[in-house]
């Protein structure tokens, strides 16, 4: 089966309602971010590609390096954030100054599916507050 941007929308989207649980990956019992991006590459691509070590909240900050933007770039393709469209991986910055380490996909022109702490995931507005964070953009392989 090909990857479409459809799909990867509609398996975003299937993950709505998950309860946010920090290093998760299982659709409807929990998930983080990356969680949330992981559970979508399985459902359209297949097995994940390599395994996530044990990451505490506060990671980034910590390493101080781009860890979340270079292993995305192993498996996914890098594209200009200007270039984001339905089915693209995000990667924000919570802070200019720290390395990015939010991610979410992009479902829509203005909206995208992730999963924030102390919340479900769930479909938002792409809002200027969102734009001027967004760090790095990313198309899964294949996309047709």
């Amino acid at each position: 089966m090909s990857v479409t941007r459809e799909r990867i929308v509609a398996a975003a989207r299937s993950w709505i309602g998950t309860p946010y649980r920090h290093q998760a990956s299982l659709k409807g019992v929990g998930c983080d971010c990356l969680g949330l991006v992981r559970g979508v590459w399985r459902d359209v691509v297949g097995e994940e590609p390599e395994r996530v070590p044990p990451y505490a909240p506060d990671w980034a900050e910590a390493a101080g390096k781009e860890t979340l933007a270079e292993a995305a770039a192993r498996h996914l393709l890098p594209i200009p954030c200007r270039a984001i469209a339905p089915g693209d991986v995000v990667l924000f910055r919570w802070r200019t100054h720290l390395p990015a380490k939010h991610a979410a996909i992009i479902a829509s022109e203005s909206t995208m599916v992730h999963a924030h702490d102390g919340a479900a995931v769930a479909e938002v507005a792409l809002a200027p507050w969102w734009r001027r964070r967004l760090a790095y953009a990313f198309r899964f392989p294949g996309v047709t």
